[in-house]
């Protein structure tokens, strides 16, 4: 039976929605985005043709309200619904709410969604379709402490608790040893409830260094289906995945056979069609063996690596499956094409332990030249906040072979100009120009094992040419500012005047640079680093965005981003050359008083609402102690006590927003 699809809603937000769109329109499709307050002038708004509000800012009171959703597709006549990833993906109710609404889904059968989504379920179906599994256990709804240890040392330890519900590294905890259980699990069952609306959570056996691999799988109505190879999507931090590539370097011809043909299997005997990801452990100590992981009933979020080496549109198919028509390609006919590899592009500080950022995207912009796939929710301007995840674009690169694939993918995002937020850019690079990278030792132990700089890397003279740049910028666009005398040129003495002092911290540290105009209008710079060479600086050219500069007799051009000016706000410089870039904090000659800190004061982390407080003023803590569990992005973190003290001061109360650095405890450790 065939349906035909003309207006296509998509029940997602960002760079997904987008996705969709862009194919939706290739196929004639007209298109209906649904946003969140926040979202209202997202990018992904304006791409459709028709937009409805879902009032609200959470993810609960819209992206995962099924009502609302579905009384969107009834106002503008939406005869189809794609769910992206995440959010209602993988709720087979919804499903069925589309279906009984005489909507077309775009996605597997209701069943398969339920089954899988399942995951305890879902080790038993692969089990019966004889995939091999890892060790595991479900945990009761109400367990005591001592049976939940007796449950973790049948299982073995390390383990992972993990939602049976979930995906995208929310309601896991890895979990050493049997003291740390308890805790874990009521942690775990927290988040879980919180991202996915189901405390259900199990323990499965934990593979310190392994290789994650998934096998996309595509299948129709028709009974036809086949896979589109593996990808490696092993670099992780707090389980959840950053860098993937297809296909995987680790993976010989005799295991990929073995692994498609268990994925097939596997998705053959629950009758899976549309598109799939069934995910694998690879033992790092063992290449020839395997364990299912778990299937994804959707599309992942890493699917372009896998277009880009087969040519293969998976939305397309997505929606001519949903139509009743039989997939356009055989297996016979699918070839691996070169090498694919992805970042993910998040605002998060990765020296914070990769704790999200909020705030405004001043400007976002990837070279077009260079010939990579980016795949964004946002643009110049956007703004991110605390309720959604905080993945600001993917990167992929294609190439011949894979060092011409990461070579490329590493120069796409040393040359993006990206300000005004706190990401993992540097990380990302760092990465995949790691020499273990380069040597294909990519574990999910990578970055534990091998701790890739969260800095960008500079040598001492681009140091001195990013701050002259800064210099320079600096000087022209005060001097284009003065209220008088403004065209004289910046520097400009009729007398004999000391060098101009500029105070920066970059990076932590503090580098002082002097400078003076010389006569034949350079500007010599010097720093009180020994490590940074003195360098002469003029100007040649100055737009909103650019500088040209000749410095040490060579031209360059920088992109210049000017600190925002006021009360409470960080002067913070963004300067990006073709080589380095540099984030620098203009400090004031003057001290700050309204920063004082409050002695004994413990700081949130990262912006979020705080979700609860585990103590009270007057109690007495241990070090180690959990104070208040906040949550932003769906993530959970624990702010602890430091040292053996006494509380004083409770700052916050249960369901506040807090910023960055806001004061929520005030401990004494002298009464501790």
């Amino acid at each position: 039976m065939s349906f035909v699809c003309n207006r296509l809603l998509v029940a997602n937000r960002g760079e997904i929605a987008r996705r969709v769109f862009a194919t939706a329109r290739q196929m004639g499709l007209s298109t209906v985005a649904v946003f969140a307050d926040g979202d209202r002038g997202a990018p992904f708004v304006s791409d459709a043709d028709q937009a409805v509000h879902l009032d609200g800012r959470s993810a609960a009171e819209t992206y995962l309200n099924v009502d609302k959703i579905l009384a969107a597709a009834e106002a503008t006549g939406a005869d189809a619904i794609h769910p992206g990833y995440g959010f209602l993906a993988e709720n087979a109710d919804f499903a069925r709410a589309v279906i009984a609404a005489g909507i077309t889904w775009i996605g597997p059968h209701p069943d398969a969604i339920e089954i899988m989504g399942d995951k305890i379920r879902a080790k038993q179906a692969m089990q019966a379709a004889g995939v091999p599994l890892l060790g595991s256990a479900t945990v009761p709804d109400e367990v005591e402490q001592d049976r939940l240890a007796e449950i973790g040392s049948q299982v073995g330890f390390p383990l992972l608790v993990k939602a049976s519900a979930g995906g995208g590294g929310r309601g896991m905890r890895l979990v050493e040893h049997p003291g740390e259980l308890f805790e874990a699990v009521q942690g775990a069952r927290r988040e879980a409830l919180s991202a996915f609306g189901d405390g259900t959570v199990y323990l499965e056996a934990y593979l310190a260094a392994a290789h994650h691999i998934e096998i996309q799988v595509l299948g129709d109505t028709h009974g036809n289906l086949v896979h589109l190879f593996e990808r490696e999507c092993s670099i992780q931090r707090r389980h959840q995945k950053i860098i993937e590539e297809a296909p995987s370097p680790n993976v010989s011809d005799d295991l990929r056979n073995k692994m498609t043909e268990a994925a097939l299997a596997g998705a053959k005997a629950i009758g899976y069609y549309s598109t799939g990801t069934v995910e694998l452990l690879v033992p790092d100590d063992d290449l020839e063996k395997f364990y299912f992981l778990e299937m994804n009933t959707r599309l992942q979020v890493e699917h372009p690596v896998t277009e880009e080496i087969t040519g293969v549109d998976l939305v397309r198919q997505q929606i001519l499956v949903a139509q009743g028509h039989r997939l356009e390609i055989s297996q016979d006919e699918l070839a691996v094409s070169g090498h694919a590899i992805e970042a993910r592009l998040y605002a998060e500080d990765v020296e914070a332990g990769f704790l999200p950022a909020t705030g405004q995207l001043r400007r976002f912009d990837v070279p077009a030249d260079l010939g990579v796939r980016v795949d964004t929710g946002v643009s110049s301007g956007s703004v991110v906040g605390v309720e959604f995840d905080p993945m600001l674009a993917k990167v992929t690169a294609h190439g011949a072979d894979r060092a011409e694939a990461t070579r490329r993918l590493a120069l796409a995002l040393e040359q993006a100009t990206i300000s005004g937020l706190t990401t993992n850019r540097d990380f990302l690079v760092s990465t995949v120009r790691h020499q273990e990278f380069v040597d294909a030792n990519t574990t999910t132990a990578f970055i534990d094992q091998f701790s890739p700089s969260g800095r960008s890397q500079r040598t001492p003279l681009q140091l001195a040419h990013l701050i002259a740049a800064l210099i320079v910028t600096r000087r022209a666009r005060n001097r284009g500012r003065a209220p008088v005398l403004g065209f004289m040129s910046a520097g400009f003495r009729n007398s004999c005047m000391p060098p101009q002092r500029l105070e920066l911290d970059i990076a932590d540290e503090t580098i002082v640079a002097t400078y003076r105009s010389e006569r034949d209008g350079t500007v010599a710079i010097e720093f009180d680093s020994p490590d940074v060479p003195p360098t002469r600086a003029v100007l040649v050219s100055l737009t909103s965005n650019t500088t040209t500069a000749e410095v040490d007799g060579i031209s360059q051009t920088w992109t210049v981003v000017e600190p925002e000016r006021g009360p409470g706000i960080v002067p913070r410089w963004e300067i990006q050359g073709r080589q380095a870039r540099l984030v620098a904090v203009e400090l004031s000659p003057f001290p700050d008083v309204s920063n004082a800190e409050v002695a004994g004061g413990q700081l949130a982390p990262m912006p979020g609402a705080v979700r609860s407080i585990n103590v009270a003023a007057g109690d007495v803590v241990a070090a180690g102690d959990v104070l208040v569990v906040m949550e932003a992005m769906k993530m959970e973190h624990q702010v602890v006590a430091p040292s053996n003290s006494r509380v004083t001061e409770i700052r916050c109360a249960v369901g506040d927003q807090v910023d960055s650095g806001a004061i929520l405890v005030v401990l004494d450790d002298s009464e501790g």
